[in-house]
């Protein structure tokens, strides 16, 4: 193998990725779905590409794909043969991140209250305040 063909061929792979994350991917993500299905012909025919359908199929099916877009694929609909432009791919996007929902989550819980204590000049002063009161209200008893 020669230094240019696999720096040519990595390189039509990363085109593909690119364009399937670009326009399909990152648009479901945004419009918040929880799959995303990519037709190869469109893909194909999108860059412009000649007689390469297997490899727009390799690189929509691959790993690195996969990996890099946190997906998972869950259905390929076409020929037997796989290598058709009729092929589809649905993927599921797989929630590599769950911990930003639970801190976003307790980031609002923690600052519930945080206008209460500053009608009291902060934490602090509503602790003090308290307190003097609690102790208060026992000397009067």
């Amino acid at each position: 193998m020669s230094k240019n063909t696999a720096p040519e061929a990595s390189t039509g792979s990363d085109a593909v990725r690119r364009h399937a994350y670009e326009k399909y991917i990152s648009a479901a993500r945004r419009r918040k779905e929880k799959t995303v299905a990519i037709n190869v012909g469109e893909v194909h025919r999108a860059l412009a590409l000649n007689n390469r359908v297997p490899l727009v199929c390799a690189a929509l099916a691959s790993k690195k794909f996969l990996t890099e877009s946190h997906l998972r694929l869950i259905s390929k609909t076409g020929p037997p043969s796989g290598q058709s432009t009729t092929v589809t791919y649905t993927y599921e996007f797989v929630d590599s991140h769950p911990r930003p929902d639970r801190q976003a989550a307790w980031d609002r819980l923690r600052g519930a209250l945080k206008d209460v204590f500053a009608e009291y000049g902060g934490g602090e002063a509503y602790l003090r305040a308290e307190r003097a009161s609690f102790r208060d209200a026992d000397d009067q008893k």
